[in-house]
């Protein structure tokens, strides 16, 4: 079978490299049971208020939305940081640690995904790349500086069904005013990003120690391709998980129409039988 294939050529390159560079879109969560909100319709199922009022995920995963209608818009992100934190990532985070346990460099994570699922698995902090910034860390609204702090002491309350903040408006502790999470939302120009900058230092640093670097890329999409364009530009070999988008710019490419957390299993098994 083809996929076969597919699956020995992926562990053939895995066993070949010194490092890894995990790519990883919002795919990767769904096999935790996080939805993936890349369309309306997704959306509007995990969020029936939105939807009643068709409001779009451009239209709420924006700063526009906390001008307009500040508890409806923390009670989108407020319900999504409380779920994140509720939430146990699923075994193909271990799968991937195990891989990188056995390369002389390691890993470094590169992911769009702001839920903070990589460092709850186990990922080392100082290695991971969040290039839409995260959940688990707020700004200032306007912002009135460019400082940016954990997350951790928030407690939100919320009306699930009417997608509503009930409890006191989060506030930054410089002006006072309304904070924010510190995630690049859609048309964002107030969006802080010197903890990604810094982050991305790292990684460039990172990889120049690599001879034999390979990319594992999970549940990256083409409507915001930021991950995978990052994927393509290291231009060494990468193995592309997507059920829908497993297409890959190279014949020394893998590309499997998979699952996350189904291809790492498979893969995860080959390497085993080879060890």
């Amino acid at each position: 079978m083809e996929t076969d294939k597919q699956i020995e050529k992926a562990a053939s390159l895995i066993r070949e490299a010194d490092a890894l560079l995990i790519g990883a879109g919002a795919g990767m969560g769904v096999d935790s049971g996080l939805p993936d909100f890349r369309g309306n319709e997704g959306l509007w199922r995990a969020y029936p208020k939105l939807g009643k009022h068709q409001i779009s995920f451009v239209e709420i995963a924006n700063p526009n939305a906390f001008a307009d209608n500040a508890r409806l818009a923390w009670g989108f992100y407020g319900h999504r940081l409380n779920r994140y934190r509720e939430t146990q990532p699923h075994d193909g985070f271990r799968i991937l640690q195990d891989m990188a346990k056995k390369l002389p460099h390691g890993a470094f994570v590169f992911t769009s995904n702001v839920d903070g699922q990589f460092q709850k698995a186990g990922f080392d902090e100082s290695r991971i790349v969040e290039c839409h910034g995260s959940i688990h860390h707020l700004q200032c609204c306007t912002p009135c500086s460019a400082s940016i702090w954990p997350a951790d002491k928030l407690s939100v309350k919320i009306d699930e069904e009417n997608c509503w903040l009930t409890s006191p408006l989060p506030v930054c502790p410089e002006c006072h005013g309304m904070s924010r999470p510190n995630i690049l939302m859609f048309n964002d120009w107030g969006w802080i990003s010197n903890r990604t900058e810094l982050q991305m230092e790292r990684l460039h640093k990172w990889y120049r120690q690599a001879k034999h670097l390979i990319v594992i890329e999970m549940g990256a999409g083409v409507h915001v391709p930021t991950v995978r364009r990052a994927s393509e530009s290291f231009d060494v070999p990468i193995i592309r998980i997507n059920p829908d988008y497993p297409e890959v710019p190279k014949s020394s490419d893998v590309g499997l129409a998979m699952g996350a957390l189904d291809a790492l299993r498979l893969i995860e098994a080959k390497l085993g039988k080879t060890a």
